[in-house]
């Protein structure tokens, strides 16, 4: 049983807060918890919110380094890309919010608790793009 609880008690926690803030902020502020466009809309001219947008951020910063500070194994630098693969993985990522009209957290967890078809779409495109990536990389002799 500690087996099970060491194994998933942290995603399952982590989804359970994840649902919680993002309910927290579609309740206290209508918005979508979808880090890519309110990340985003920070660098915007004349976009509203931008305190909010500020304070979000801000609280994603502050929680992975508290996270860091009480429990450095979840950063292990041991197999961290060059940071070459590192920009290049980015600008795919961001350019893929863009497309996409949003990004994992704001399709996979607030469009897909809203039963929104086009979220559904997203996700799956996601998700794919990403098994294929991985397989890609693999085949490729890349990480493992």
């Amino acid at each position: 049983m500690h087996e099970l609880v060491a194994r998933f008690g942290p995603p399952l926690v982590g989804g359970a807060l994840l649902g919680v803030a993002s309910s927290i902020v579609l309740v206290m502020h209508g918005r979508v918890a979808g880090i890519a466009g309110i990340f985003g809309g920070l660098f915007l001219p004349g976009h509203d919110a931008r305190p909010f947008r500020l304070w979000f951020v801000a609280g994603l910063m502050v929680a992975g380094a508290g996270l860091a500070f009480l429990s450095p194994s979840f950063f292990s630098l041991e197999r961290v890309p060059g940071l070459g693969v590192v920009c290049v993985a980015g600008l795919a990522v961001g350019y893929g919010t863009r497309l996409g009209a949003g990004c994992t957290s704001g399709h996979g967890i607030c469009g897909l608790s809203r039963l929104s078809v086009r979220s559904l779409v997203a996700t799956l495109t996601f998700m794919a793009t990403g098994m294929l990536t991985v397989l890609a990389v693999r085949l490729l002799g890349g990480a493992r």
